[in-house]
């Protein structure tokens, strides 16, 4: 029977990058030749992935199983949070809805059953794997938290795994983060850290290497690694805090102008990806009209909470200026899984699942009524178009609590196997449909980008690249640069000195 060697990788507070170390990890090992699995006990996101038996995990661990090369199971992630509304989350256990729970209910009620489902996980992947790559969550230095952490300490004490802790130059004060963490841990979680990675580093590495030095010797702890900083990297984002590097301005030097509306609590933005490769699109994010201006394309991307972004977006003005452009004949409208539901005559929740509003009205540009429904559809999806110059096979997952009726005559955008998904206007100008990753479908997003090229009297472009091929390429880049800069050899070391030390329960 197999015992996985693990490694755990944490962070001095969020957004310090350690989902992609992981990801790094992961495919550095499978290339040493280990089979290899990620693992995050607990996980907070609004961006989900759906495994091949139709359960929901975090974006991050599905994209992790990828650079792996392995199929992405609810053991990687066992518990996923995704907040709903104020102060309260839809808890998703082994992939599939347990229950809406406020924070302090969730503290207070959910411990000891977490605290079980964390073991049985790791025990099933320790005895199916070489190797586990385990993701931390924020700070392990939280004190007012860490009585009951369920995705730091006391995840590495269960799979008594290595810690690497992770500070990101970029944020300022990088030794005085590291240095307050380790400060902030018991002893015994301290000798579970062999050593701290600095990521995103940018310039003269010489003028880092004077406190490189002070740090070791005032912490007794290994600089593992300097990480220089990795722009343009084709992997999955899985915090909505990484939109806020982009931009809402035009790119008048890019043909297709595509305005993605960020509403609050928007979901699965990584429908959008394809697009930051194509050469002749601009990605912009938005949130409210001033930013609009006149774009080729507004997509409406998925939310966890279909009826407060819709009230968003009324507040805002943005409904009205998108309307504004569609009846003008200048912008085409692509709403996806929330964005679908927006865009129809009315969203209704008679049982106040996602809101104290029982109905609100939407775009009226698709003819649908969508009801939310306690009901969770999760799975993966495939269909041909409908479209009679493009029927080409699609393929994408659904995430949805909504159940759409459609009113009248109307032409469906893909047929499955057994029915028909989403909606396209009599102008074709306005697509709905609840296909995640709809754009990922190469051939797809070529027809679509020429004809709104063809629209601006711009020549179609064929041939374009495969976005499959780009993320398997930036999984190796990223392995190949992370590889580059981190003493991987005492990393292994260091682990197969833990797996015979005595395991701390």
């Amino acid at each position: 029977m197999r015992k996985a060697l693990p490694l755990m990788i944490q962070g001095t507070n969020s957004d310090v990058g350690k989902s992609v170390l992981v990801t790094a990890f992961c495919r550095i090992f499978i290339q040493d030749g280990y089979s290899t699995a990620p693992f995050k006990s607990q996980n907070m996101a609004l961006n989900s992935y759906i495994t091949i038996d139709g359960k929901e995990i975090g974006r991050a661990q599905g994209v992790q199983a990828e650079a792996a090369g392995v199929r992405a199971t609810t053991d990687m992630n066992p518990i996923l949070i995704k907040p709903t509304r104020e102060n309260e989350s839809q808890i998703v256990v082994h992939g599939k809805p347990f229950k809406n729970m406020k924070a302090g209910e969730y503290r207070r009620d959910f411990f000891e059953k977490g605290l079980g489902l964390i073991r049985e996980a790791l025990s099933s992947l320790s005895n199916s794997f070489e190797r586990i790559v385990i993701e931390g969550a924020g700070s392990p230095a939280e004190v007012n938290l860490n009585d009951r952490e369920l995705v730091n300490m006391r995840v590495a004490n269960i799979a008594n795994a290595p810690v690497i802790l992770v500070g990101d130059i970029e944020k300022g004060g990088v030794f005085a983060s590291l240095v307050g963490t380790l400060q902030l841990l018991s002893e015994e979680e301290k000798k579970r850290i062999i050593g701290v990675i600095i990521n995103k580093f940018h310039g003269d590495i010489s003028l880092l290497t004077p406190g490189l030095t002070w740090f070791e010797e005032y912490t007794g702890i290994p600089v593992l690694g300097v990480i220089p900083h990795l722009s343009n990297l084709n992997i999955d984002a899985e915090d909505s805090v990484i939109l806020d590097q982009y931009t809402h301005k035009q790119d008048k030097t890019k043909d297709v102008d595509i305005a993605v509306i960020r509403y609050p609590k928007i979901s699965n933005f990584t429908d959008i990806d394809p697009f930051l490769v194509e050469p002749d699109c601009h990605i912009r994010f938005v949130s409210n009209a001033d930013q609009l201006k006149e774009p080729d394309v507004v997509i409406l991307p998925g939310s966890k909470n279909t009826i407060d972004d819709l009230q968003f977006l009324k507040e805002t003005g943005l409904m009205d200026r998108i309307i504004s452009l569609h009846d003008r004949g200048h912008t085409r409208v692509f709403g996806i899984c929330g964005g679908l539901q927006m865009l129809g005559h009315s969203v209704n929740d008679p049982f106040h699942i996602e809101s104290s509003t029982s109905t609100i009205a939407g775009f009226q540009l698709l003819p649908i009524h969508t009801t939310i429904t306690e009901d969770k559809m999760t799975t993966l999806s495939e269909g041909l178009l409908c479209s009679p110059d493009s029927p080409v096979l699609v393929t994408g997952y659904e995430i949805h609590m909504g159940q759409s009726k459609y009113e009248g005559a109307y032409t469906p955008f893909i047929r499955t196997k057994d029915s028909f998904d989403g909606c396209v206007s009599e102008d074709g100008r306005v697509i709905g449909t609840y296909f995640h990753g709809i754009f990922h479908n190469d051939l797809f997003r070529e027809h679509f980008i020429n004809t709104v090229r063809r629209h601006k009297g711009l020549k179609d472009i064929t041939g374009r690249i495969s976005f499959n091929e780009v993320r398997e390429k930036a999984f190796d880049q990223v392995a190949d640069h992370v590889r580059q800069h981190v003493n991987l050899q005492y990393i292994n070391e260091k682990m197969k000195e833990f797996q015979k030390s005595e395991i701390t329960k």
